[in-house]
């Protein structure tokens, strides 16, 4: 109760202040801070959580009474309006000590143990009305008591064989009713979860826990969350009957859960990372081109070369900023990519290691793979009711799912995930259960091209992927192994030197180090300069115009596409402005994204694109090239070249810096 009164008294003024009386709230106890104000007491929390909570509960009944009787609160508030509330409970969180603390899901020796536990909500039972607690009276002595339902047994009351009168001698009675008014009810609810996948092993299957939830935690998260649970661990069994085997399984009694979404990338950040990273910079002030094909070089290491895919792959992890107006219209994010590749060109070593780089990741082949195992699945529970489980896209929610074979899924099921990939969002009305969930997830898939891909042909004909569909990724990248002398020699010696580059001072980003920085420039929201405007709007419109245009994919979203690309490369770059030289390079990569559609020319292969030895005069030749190009853009030149150091190499651009063995052609 001193703990309460001193450390807590402006959320129990809060409590006192709220007008219902017979809703259950909640006081949240940060676990540590306990620690460190009185030790004994966290300890017998840790020890003995059953006994000590509901004694707990009442002290907090006893603070509110302390708080009333005082009248002087803390807050500005009137203490005339303060309420006693009778259903008070203490929620523990931030058990953050390593032996209580889990990620993966309990076992046998756990059982009766206070623990934490991380995982993704997978199924969400209905809300229920749970009968806990009665009052039985006696129809021979009149004796009243009261009877608890019993959790071991899925909430089923005692079998009462005798009178529990304390009378001499005894009553013996076996007739029973219950009192009017006695019957204690409280919120109930069931939810399973998961354990991450990114934690298991390979070939490990991912065991699931059911969760039990009462009162206030009920509802409070939902199919696809990614959260910590404090609660009891306990064993529970139907009622045993003869001849019959007793099933045993393990559960959670739950006294808090805190939802991680939002913290899920900033978990590894810390400030010596940060600085690091600003010191990284510094560094490369004089030539920030090299600093990021540094980092783009640490980007999937074991693959050779494909400057381009790896560029297109940091873009789209990172993704743009999320936007939206009053009225509550959002514009998404995320964004996603498709790579079409003939068999051979690195598509899945690329999906495998995207899997690897977030804590929220799911990876999934297009093979058997159904509309309900994408968006969400309806299912029985055990009590014969439907509940909703979620499928890889809303796990993936706030992640990245990653889809290899993306050709193999059914065009009936790939219909459904239009909503998921736009709108982020999907609504579900099956088995009379209607809802909608949230799938804020980075969609990178791998296709093969339908037979031999044909450049004549629109993309929509050589992927056999309808035009709705295309025009929802971001990038399209094509990977078509062409014959290059050249280009084969590298590979050889790069496979043969087992995978390590040319140069053996080259040394590259650690994958937690990625994380981190990829977890830090998502914090950055980058706008949109003059420049910048310009550059994006005449594309685009050109693009329109164009007359071999895509159909597919000279719609309203490459706009937002080249929007949240330039956006993404910004924070690549760790700026908070695009700048003129971030829309160049999208366009550049766009335009080798989109080849049948081209209006610079011929640019570089992705796949035969490797880094160049001086990005920076290549760079800013790129952007040279494309004032130039535009000639509506004229007026910027001058400033272009005050603050660009640009000089024509020789031999053409290079896109996003990368040494080119095609030359631009302007063909307008």
């Amino acid at each position: 109760v001193k703990y309460v009164v001193t450390h807590l008294s402006a959320p129990i003024e809060d409590i006192l202040l709220a007008q219902n009386e017979d809703l259950h709230y909640g006081l949240t106890v940060d676990f540590m801070h306990l620690c460190q104000v009185n030790i004994k007491l966290s300890a017998l929390v840790v020890s003995n959580a059953n006994a000590l909570l509901p004694i707990f509960d009442d002290s907090l009944t006893i603070a509110q009474e302390k708080i009333m009787e005082d009248g002087k609160p803390k807050t500005s508030q009137n203490p005339s309006q303060y309420t006693l509330k009778p259903f008070c409970h203490t929620r523990i969180s931030n058990l953050a000590f390593p032996d209580l603390k889990k990620s993966s899901l309990p076992r046998s020796i756990d059982v009766n143990r206070f623990l934490a536990v991380t995982g993704t909500v997978i199924r969400t039972g209905a809300v229920k009305m749970l009968e806990s607690q009665k009052k039985m009276e006696c129809a021979r002595c009149k004796h009243r008591f009261d009877v608890v339902a019993d959790i071991d047994q899925f909430f089923t009351f005692p079998k009462i064989n005798d009178c529990p009168a304390p009378v001499n001698p005894p009553c013996k009675s076996r007739i029973f009713k219950v009192v009017d008014g006695s019957v204690v009810c409280n919120d109930y609810q069931e939810i399973k979860i998961q354990e991450h996948i990114q934690k298991l092993g390979v070939g490990s299957i991912p065991r699931s826990i059911p969760v039990v939830l009462k009162d206030d935690v009920v509802d409070t998260c939902k199919a696809g969350d990614d959260v910590t649970i404090t609660g009891n661990v306990l064993r529970r069994w139907k009622p045993v009957y003869d001849d019959e085997r007793c099933t045993v399984e393990i559960i959670i009694f739950a006294n808090h859960i805190r939802v991680n979404n939002e913290q899920r990338f900033g978990d590894s950040v810390t400030e010596e990372l940060r600085k690091e990273f600003e010191n990284f910079w510094a560094n490369y002030a004089d030539d920030r081109w090299k600093g990021r094909n540094f980092i783009l070089k640490s980007i999937c290491p074991q693959i050779f070369g494909l400057a381009i895919v790896k560029l297109a792959f940091a873009l789209v992890i990172i993704g743009g900023v999320q936007e939206s107006d009053e009225s509550g219209m959002k514009i998404r994010g995320q964004c996603h990519l498709l790579l079409v590749g003939e068999p051979g060109t690195g598509k899945s070593q690329f999906l495998k290691y995207a899997a690897r780089l977030g804590p929220r990741c799911v990876l999934t082949t297009g093979i058997g793979t159904t509309s309900a195992g994408l968006t969400v699945a309806a299912v029985k529970d055990p009590g014969g009711e439907w509940v909703l489980e979620a499928g890889a896209l809303v796990l993936a929610d706030g992640g990245l799912c990653c889809i290899d074979e993306f050709d193999s899924i059914k065009s009936t099921d790939r219909a459904t995930i239009h909503e998921a990939m736009e709108q982020q969002t999907v609504h579900v009305a099956k088995a009379g259960l209607v809802c909608k969930l949230n799938t804020r997830t980075t969609v990178i898939a791998a296709t093969n091209p339908k037979g031999i891909y044909d450049p004549s042909q629109p993309l929509s004909v050589n992927t056999a992927l309808a035009s709705p569909l295309l025009s929802r990724f971001d990038i399209v990248l094509i990977l078509l192994d062409t014959k290059e002398s050249q280009w084969d020699r590298s590979v050889a010696r790069f496979i043969l030197s087992g995978h390590r580059p040319d140069n053996p001072n080259d040394s590259f980003w650690p994958l937690d180090k990625i994380q981190s920085y990829i977890a830090i420039v998502k914090q950055l929201s980058p706008k949109l300069t003059s420049a910048s405007e310009q550059v994006l709007k005449k594309y685009y419109q050109l693009q329109r115009r164009a007359d071999q245009r895509n159909s597919a994919r000279t719609t309203i979203r490459l706009l937002e596409s080249l929007i949240r690309l330039a956006q993404a490369h910004a924070r690549l770059m760790f700026r908070e402005s695009v700048e003129l030289e971030d829309a160049v390079v999208v366009v550049a990569l766009m335009e080798t994204a989109t080849q049948s559609s081209s209006i610079l020319g011929s640019g570089v292969s992705p796949l035969h694109s490797v880094f160049a030895a001086d990005p920076d005069s290549d760079c800013n030749f790129n952007i040279l090239f494309v004032l130039t190009t535009f000639t509506t853009l004229s007026p910027l030149l001058p400033n272009c070249l005050k603050n660009q150091r640009c000089r024509n190499s020789g031999e053409g651009p290079s896109i996003i810096g990368s040494r080119s063995f095609k030359r631009f052609v302007f063909t307008h």
